[in-house]
C-alpha cells in the first residue's frame, strides 16, 4: 500500500473547502462529510453527504462531487483530478474513484469502521484493477474528526433529553 502524508499548502487549502462542505451536511443533520474535486487547481465538483435528505444510500459527498465534476467537464473520466474528502472513503466511494480514473484522493480523518483507502482495505490501489489511485491521508485530520464528533455529541444530547422526558412520565 502506498499511502503518503503530505501537509502541502494546496492540500490544506482544498481540504478547508471540503470541511466547509461537511459543515453544510452537519447543518442539514447529515453525517458531516464534504468533498471537492480539483483539476488544475480549480474546483470542478463539490458535494456533501445527503443520504438522509435525499433518501439515497449513494448520496455520499464523494459521489455527489464526482457527478458534478463529470457533468461540468462533460466526461466521466476525471484523469489528473484530485478528490479531497474529509473522511476516508468507504468501499462504494473508493470504487467510484477507480471508475472515474481520479489521480489522487486526499482525505482528512481515517475511518476505522469503513475506510477503504488503507485503513480496513486499500481498494484504490488493489493490484487487480485497471487503475490505481494515489492516496494522501491525514490532511487536517483533527478538524475533520472534530466535525464528526460535533454531530455525535449533539445526537447524544438529544437522546438524553428524550430519555429524561420518558423517565419523567
Amino acid at each position: 500500500m502506498i499511502k503518503t502524508v503530505n501537509h502541502g499548502a494546496n492540500h490544506e487549502y482544498f481540504m478547508k473547502i471540503a470541511l466547509e462542505e461537511g459543515k453544510k451536511a452537519l447543518f442539514k443533520g447529515e453525517i458531516p462529510v464534504g468533498a471537492v474535486v480539483v483539476l488544475a487547481d480549480e474546483i470542478v465538483g463539490r458535494g456533501h453527504n445527503l443520504r438522509e435528505t435525499a433518501h439515497d444510500p449513494t448520496a455520499h459527498a464523494e459521489i455527489i462531487a464526482l457527478r458534478e465534476a463529470g457533468a461540468r467537464l462533460g466526461s466521466w473520466r476525471l484523469s489528473n483530478a484530485v478528490l479531497y474528502v474529509t473522511l476516508e472513503p468507504c468501499p462504494m466511494c473508493a470504487g467510484a474513484l477507480i471508475q472515474a480514473r481520479i489521480d489522487r484522493v486526499v482525505y482528512g480523518a481515517d475511518d476505522p469502521k469503513a475506510g477503504c483507502a488503507g485503513t480496513l482495505l486499500n481498494l484504490p490501489q488493489f493490484p487487480g484493477f485497471n487503475h490505481a489511485v494515489k492516496i494522501t491521508g491525514g490532511i487536517l485530520a483533527e478538524e475533520a474528526r472534530a466535525l464528526l464528533q460535533e454531530l455525535f455529541q449533539e445526537r447524544r444530547k438529544n437522546n438524553q433529553r428524550i430519555n429524561q422526558r420518558i423517565n419523567q412520565r
